[in-house]
């Protein structure tokens, strides 16, 4: 019952769109009919503003954390390694406006901060060069999952942690593949840069 009641709590706080709401009080738009159409932190910085973008992404950032967070308090790992499912689902189909949400990255590192800070911490200051040059999220992305599982089992991590740590960047990765694969090029290309 515990289990089950973090999962949805950390659905429902997944589902606070950060963008759509940015974009309504502040320019009066709805996030998803402008740029790409996604509900997240790089599209918010390009439609609505650079501040803007930012705090998007420490907003969806800590919807990560703090699902995981409450879940670790009060439930064993394997509930927490649900919530952070849970949580990332929330942001890419949110519940508030109609299941259309984000990709999932701002919280992925949000939820992955809390299981694995120490490897996080590690890739986000080798990912932060390449990102602030050439603004490329996808590249950004990348460096930060894709040698996290290595560093990770490197550092000594639990196998089911290195497990998760391919599982949940490969949901977002199949999440950015499924919504930016119908795009037209050039707003495709956009999609990638935060500029």
């Amino acid at each position: 019952m515990v289990a089950a009641m973090l999962v949805l709590f950390s659905y429902l706080l997944g589902s606070i769109p950060s963008a759509y709401i940015a974009g309504r009080v502040l320019k009066g738009i709805d996030i998803r009919k402008v740029g790409d159409g996604n509900v997240g932190a790089a599209n918010a910085y390009r439609e609505i503003g650079p501040i803007v973008g930012v705090a998007v992404f420490i907003a969806d950032a800590w919807k990560g954390v703090i699902a995981v967070m409450v879940a670790q308090a009060f439930a064993s790992q394997l509930v927490a390694f649900f919530t952070g499912f849970a949580v990332v689902a929330g942001h890419n189909w949110p519940l508030y406006i109609g299941l259309r949400g984000g990709r999932g990255e701002s919280t992925t590192i949000g939820v992955l901060s809390v299981l694995l800070p120490q490897a996080m911490l590690i890739l986000l200051a080798v990912c932060a060069v390449p990102f602030l040059v050439t603004r490329n999220t996808m590249l950004a992305g990348a460096i930060l999952f894709g040698p996290l599982w290595l560093v990770a089992l490197l550092m000594g991590t639990s196998g089911a942690l290195v497990g998760y740590s391919i599982g949940l960047p490969c949901f977002v990765g199949l999440r950015h593949f499924f919504t930016t694969r119908h795009l037209p090029d050039d707003v495709k290309r956009r999609a990638t840069y935060m500029r």
